[in-house]
């Protein structure tokens, strides 16, 4: 591991005028939110409130029709499956679906594709199935926007198919009887970045207009949408921000048997914020879905006790920890394979008939955020490879997938992360299309990842007034990241490793002033290169640290260097 590559970008200071404005907030608050796009007193107003006028549903494409099947099936006593995905915003989604039109009288079923049967989306063995069971509405949920082929048989089957689904469109859409996605040719909503489970939200919000409710309230799926929000790294900005922070709020408040047990069993702090969330929920309720089937994660959220919950959370705690293991024996082996070109290339696709596919994001994330390139690893099968992206922000892998179409069975994403299939036999050409692809947007002699730094900071006039109104500013996560400060010139007092193969780093280090605790992970490396008494130049963020019934402020090192 070598030691700092990052480039610090420190954000230029607002114009003085600009503080002008904002007199009753802190000026460091000022430029944080000036340094996220928010210039216009009213934009920062609507970021710092805590409520916020709902956008109508009915304003997205395809809801008015969607709201009047489903109205329509729920009249009739049709059956309805809900069909999700296997990751946290799927399983989320699916579950809001299904609770809410069980509540509403509907017959409904969920259906959850295995990942290793099936793979993700739509596919025609599933409705032939949903069908033979009676199925006669198929409603999607984070899913199905790029399945033309398996939504016209579907069609052929006598089933109306209803798709909710917040990917990146094709060239062409599925013949469904509805379409719910912001990011559609002629799509008037305003926001166009709603996880899977927040256009699921927004249908529930128009199907409770449109039906009797029986006492039921969007609001009462809130948890729901936190979770899929701030699992599927959704951006925190605009309407998720809203959606998330109403969410943590009634998290914390009242858990979810499945999820009270789950908190119990992990050991987890009883205050949930995203990062509990992104690092200790999602990942539990995720691993079900890349080891063997989903299913365990959806029957945890839908407990009704806690009886029924303490045998899935033990069973999604294990999966985790295998997980855990299983992702690191895959990045292990992926990055030989990168390290032997020695960074020459601009992309990397990596495909072993080892690696487990429920774990190839994982590592293809890891590796692409340690060499900062865009990292593909798949599975190879015995006839089709199955596989995951990751990239970087030069790149957007979507994009570049789509010059690749006609050597793909499928593939679908965002700017930042996709899944593919392919037959073995396209994967030379496969490999060779994406690498000029890279070649012609990315010049690998200038990657080199960017810390991106909100202030330099005189840790000096830090106190803990000024750390709790950055907290205000959560939840943090993509599209809002955690602020991020720069000192110089800190004397370590202290230094020492801990944690697993002492990969992390804890220190203490003297403003001039007072003695600062801060932590370091997976900076333990830095062990060996650094002494006390010496000066260091930190990047870190700013919280509190609360043990023993005391809370302390603390830095969180996310780079460092020795001062010049």
């Amino acid at each position: 591991m070598s030691t700092s590559l990052k480039r610090w970008d420190v954000q230029p200071r607002a114009p003085e005028t600009h503080f002008a404005q904002f007199p009753h907030l802190q000026p460091l608050i000022v430029q944080i939110l000036y340094n996220r796009g928010f210039t216009q007193p009213q934009d920062v107003e609507q970021f710092l409130a805590h409520n916020w006028a709902n956008d109508d549903p009915l304003a997205l494409k395809g809801m008015a029709e969607a709201v009047a099947r489903l109205a329509q099936a729920i009249a009739r006593q049709e059956l309805i499956a809900v069909y999700g995905d296997y990751d946290v915003d799927g399983v989320t989604a699916t579950t809001l679906m299904t609770q809410t039109l069980a509540a509403l009288g509907g017959r409904v079923q969920a259906y959850i594709p295995n990942r290793f049967d099936e793979g993700y989306g739509l596919n025609n063995e599933a409705l032939a199935e949903l069908a033979e069971r009676g199925v006669k509405l198929v409603l999607t949920v984070d899913c199905g926007i790029r399945s033309v082929k398996e939504v016209a048989y579907g069609n052929s089957l006598g089933l109306d198919i209803i798709i909710t689904d917040h990917h990146h469109v094709g060239e062409e859409l599925p013949p469904a009887l509805a379409a719910i996605n912001p990011k559609q040719p002629g799509c008037a909503y305003s926001f166009k970045d709603l996880a899977g489970v927040g256009l699921a939200y927004k249908l529930v919000q128009g199907l409770l207009d449109c039906v009797p409710p029986n006492g039921l309230r969007a609001a009462d799926f809130l948890d729901l949408v936190a979770l899929g929000t701030i699992a599927d790294l959704a951006p925190l900005y605009g309407e998720n921000r809203k959606l998330a922070q109403a969410g943590l709020s009634m998290l914390n408040q009242s858990l979810r048997p499945g999820l009270s047990v789950l908190m119990e069993k992990i050991g987890a702090r009883s205050f949930i914020s995203a990062g509990t969330i992104g690092f200790a929920i999602g990942p539990r309720l995720n691993a079900a879905g890349r080891l063997d089937s989903a299913l365990a994660a959806y029957n945890l959220l839908m407990a009704a006790t806690e009886f029924e919950a303490i045998h899935l959370a033990t069973q999604l705690d294990l999966q985790n920890r295998e997980r855990q293991k299983l992702t690191q024996q895959t990045v292990d082996m992926a990055r030989e394979a990168i390290l032997a070109d020695g960074g020459r290339s601009p992309l990397y696709f990596i495909h072993h008939d080892d690696f487990n596919p429920g774990i190839v994001g994982l590592a293809a994330s890891r590796l692409s955020e340690e060499f900062y390139r865009p990292v593909l690893v798949a599975e190879r099968g015995p006839q089709y490879t199955k596989g995951s992206a990751r990239s970087i922000p030069e790149f957007h892998i979507t994009e570049a997938l789509d010059q690749c179409s006609d050597l793909l069975v499928r593939y679908g994403g965002h700017a930042a992360a996709a899944g593919f299939t392919l037959a073995n036999e396209n994967i030379p050409a496969f490999e060779a299309r994406l690498l000029e692809v890279a070649r012609q947007r990315l010049d690998p002699a200038a990657l080199r990842p960017v810390l991106t730094v909100d202030a330099e900071l005189n840790l000096r006039g830090v106190k803990p007034d000024l750390v709790e109104a950055i907290t205000r500013l959560q939840p943090f996560g993509y599209g809002n990241p955690t602020p991020t400060f720069l000192t110089r010139q800190l004397t370590i007092k202290s230094l020492k490793t801990m944690g697993q193969d002492n990969q992390h780093l804890r220190l203490a280090l003297h403003d001039g002033k007072q003695i600062w605790s801060a932590v370091a992970f997976r900076h333990g490396y830095w062990a060996g290169k650094l002494r006390p008494a010496q000066l260091i130049d930190v990047v870190y963020t700013l919280d509190f640290n609360d043990w023993n019934g005391e809370r302390r402020m603390q830095l969180e090192i996310k780079d460092l260097r020795p001062s010049e």
